[in-house]
């Protein structure tokens, strides 16, 4: 994977008195294998600050570099394919397909880039997230849990440099949740995938090796290990 660098990132939606900073100067390095917490409350930008770095959206100022290269210098095409080979995406709604198997859902991104699923490292992938007997089965077929752990090999089955996680335990239960979070912390650790997660609650975002806390747009990072 390629250095990330995030350099003087700011985002203001509005104008004049209507003008909103939803992000102030933001900076941060992301390295290959970086398993990253950013934490804030609902409004405080964090959400905004994902958005950027993976390129759903553009910043007012600043850049965002991906091994040299300001993704966001390019044309839409070519940050909707960089954003398809590259990063995976994982939300708090699972978003997956039920007409499609679990396997189907997860190997659909592959499809839509006309590339050959990798089985054996598919293989490993639900084997770390314990979906090798829930493969064949419909979305209604499997629990919210379930569920986000094929949505969790679906945004990692094109091997993306990194994945972002948006509040990816937001719509489970506390025992769900935390089979989640320690699955990714699985994956990130015997994978070496790099990945970086969203969060308000702060046994999630501890679970992480680097933690980053945003509050009014303004990002720090508050321990490195």
């Amino acid at each position: 994977m390629m250095e990330i660098q995030v350099k003087d990132i700011s985002k203001i939606y509005g104008t004049n008195e209507n003008q909103v900073i939803a992000l102030s100067h933001a900076s941060m390095t992301i390295q290959e294998g970086d398993f990253i917490s950013i934490m804030g409350p609902s409004g405080s930008g964090k959400s905004t600050l994902l958005h950027i770095i993976s390129g759903l959206e553009h910043p007012t100022n600043g850049s965002v570099l991906y091994g040299g290269t300001d993704i966001h210098n390019g044309s839409d095409k070519q940050l909707s394919a960089f954003r398809r080979q590259k990063i995976g995406f994982i939300f708090q709604q699972f978003h997956l397909l039920p007409v499609l198997t679990a396997y189907e859902n997860i190997v659909m991104p592959l499809l839509l880039d006309q590339r050959q699923a990798d089985e054996p490292y598919l293989e490993t992938l639900t084997s770390l997230l314990g979906l090798e007997t829930r493969l064949s089965h419909f979305p209604h077929e499997l629990s919210g849990g379930q569920q986000q752990r094929v949505a969790i090999a679906r945004a990692l089955s094109a091997d993306p440099d990194i994945v972002f996680a948006d509040e990816p335990t937001g719509n489970l239960d506390s025992k769900s949740g935390n089979e989640v979070m320690k699955m990714l912390c699985q994956i990130q650790e015997k994978m070496n995938k790099t990945i970086a997660i969203i969060t308000h609650d702060p046994h999630i975002a501890n679970m992480a090796k680097r933690h980053f806390t945003i509050i009014d747009g303004i990002l720090t990072e508050v321990r490195a290990s």
